[in-house]
């Protein structure tokens, strides 16, 4: 059996997962051929619907307000982290709504956000309804339907924690009337959420050899893992999160530094990951990274210079902890390879979101300076190790706590024994440890706001900045209000 370097088998990985994106004959003959990956024939069944859930992974990419920039300004602008950057002229189009908390169902991120979601969201449904309408039992048949409710599910987590109650929509969709359905409680999306990973967590594969990037048992666990601690369920957040853990899955990338780069791509860290790609003519990807990229002129020219980080985030380091220099570029200051940034003026910000950073190598390779190519890690095992720490704590195990608190600290101590000592002591003095801890390990990654949100940190920590209770959430679109004729209801106080 041959293998294949990690390129190549990302490349193949990509290119099938938008193969069904398009319909003509030739796709459809290279997509029933047999990945060149390190899998043989026989590793995993085919499913039925194999083509219908390739497809559910480009939709992810490709679907406006998913995973493109709308992404970091609800996740991350919105927190303590980051403010929108760029220069005065785009910021005036952007940071009131989401850095000042000036929200209005009219812009366009946010129509992009709902509309989206919700076209992933119908997709998933129809590959649900060919494989229950088909009367398919057999085993690829059930992980392709379990592809679509990991993903649903996915989806339905980020509009909960962006809208609050939003519509259940389980049917297929065929006409826009198929679509209309009242808001339903936050009880009844996790309820509806919990039910879809639960299914997938009994259906989906521990890995995929050759499909790197394809859901898994331990992307859907890590969901509910994270879905229950949003709820303070500890008991059972800890049981899923221990689960991901004893699958002997995941462990911890080498070096924090070296995970955000190109290296860093479908490591044994990733528990989920949006699969980017740039080879030949090949562009599979989103404006993601390219809309965060330092805004410079000439070979510093890498993007649009969105989502910087701020003095705050940066006053947040203990010192001497090697994470900040691997989540910060400085303007004026060495980028880590040897080149030296732009002073500020004549660019715009001070800082740049590292983890946003391509090598500058790899960029003289392409012959591009934009970022295409290195993957959106969406989860890692670093989280499931915090979200275990969490729960341990609240639980009142402060041992446990400890010891998994200081396996995310040891891997950002690497072998500075001087730095980042370990944490003991009190369940408080763990509870805000475990919370720096989170600021720090996923800065800039879009977790920060909804923690503060979940912990009721929000108000003291944002208040200043102009959040206001109500900012928790997000208003509806206003166009969607319009198409339900009125069966959905706007959120409270917009």
């Amino acid at each position: 059996m041959k293998s294949i370097n990690s390129k190549s088998i990302k490349y193949i990985m990509v290119a099938l997962l938008m193969l069904p994106l398009f319909n003509s004959c030739d796709d459809q003959e290279f997509l029933d051929r047999k990945p060149l990956g390190t899998a043989a024939e026989g590793d995993l069944a085919a499913g039925g619907f194999e083509e219908k859930a390739f497809g559910l992974y480009g939709l992810v990419r490709t679907s406006p307000g998913v995973t493109d920039w709308c992404r970091f300004f609800f996740e991350s602008v919105r927190s303590d982290d980051a403010i929108t950057g760029s220069n005065a002229s785009d910021t005036a189009n952007f940071d009131p709504y989401f850095e000042k908390y000036q929200y209005t169902t009219t812009h366009f991120m946010n129509t992009d956000c709902w509309n989206g979601h919700y076209k992933v969201i119908y997709a998933c449904n129809d590959l649900i309804d060919a494989v229950d309408k088909s009367g398919a039992t057999d085993e690829g048949s059930l992980t392709n339907k379990a592809e679509a409710m990991v993903m649903r599910a996915f989806l339905y987590f980020d509009l909960r924690r962006d809208y609050g109650e939003v519509p259940i929509v389980l049917n297929k969709v065929v006409v826009p009337g198929d679509a209309v359905k009242p808001k339903s409680t936050i009880a009844q999306v996790d309820a509806q959420i919990i039910s879809d990973l639960t299914f997938a967590s009994q259906h989906l594969p521990l890995s995929w050899p050759a499909y790197p990037g394809r859901a898994t048992k331990g992307f859907a666990n890590t969901l509910l893992a994270k879905l229950y601690l949003y709820q303070g369920d500890w008991t059972k957040s800890l049981a899923k999160s221990q689960e991901v853990i004893a699958s002997g899955q995941y462990s911890l990338f080498s070096s924090y530094a070296d995970l955000f780069k190109e290296g860093g791509d479908n490591s044994p860290e990733a528990v989920f990951e949006i699969q980017f790609l740039r080879q030949g003519g090949i562009n599979y990807s989103s404006n993601y990274w390219e809309a965060q990229g330092v805004r410079g002129a000439g070979t510093w020219d890498l993007g649009f210079g969105m989502n910087v980080p701020n003095d705050n985030l940066i006053n947040a380091y203990e010192a001497n902890d090697p994470r900040r220099l691997a989540t910060v570029l400085y303007s004026g200051q060495d980028d880590g390879n040897g080149l030296i940034l732009p002073a500020k003026p004549p660019l715009d910000q001070p800082y740049w979101n590292k983890k946003a950073y391509s090598t500058p190598s790899v960029r003289q390779n392409y012959g591009e300076n934009k970022n295409h190519w290195i993957n959106i890690k969406i989860l890692r095992y670093a989280d499931v190790l915090l979200m275990a720490a969490e729960a341990s704590n609240e639980s009142g195990n402060t041992s446990a706590a400890a010891s998994y608190l200081e396996m995310v600290r040891a891997r950002a101590r690497g072998n500075n024994a001087g730095i980042l000592p370990p944490v003991t002591g009190s369940q408080s003095t763990l509870r805000t440890a475990i919370k720096r801890e989170r600021r720090i390990e996923f800065a800039m990654e879009g977790e920060r706001f909804y923690d503060l949100v979940r912990w009721g940190d929000a108000v003291s920590v944002l208040g200043p900045l102009g959040y206001q209770p109500k900012n928790a959430y997000y208003p509806i679109p206003q166009t969607a209000i319009d198409q339900s004729g009125g069966v959905l209801v706007q959120n409270p106080n917009y």
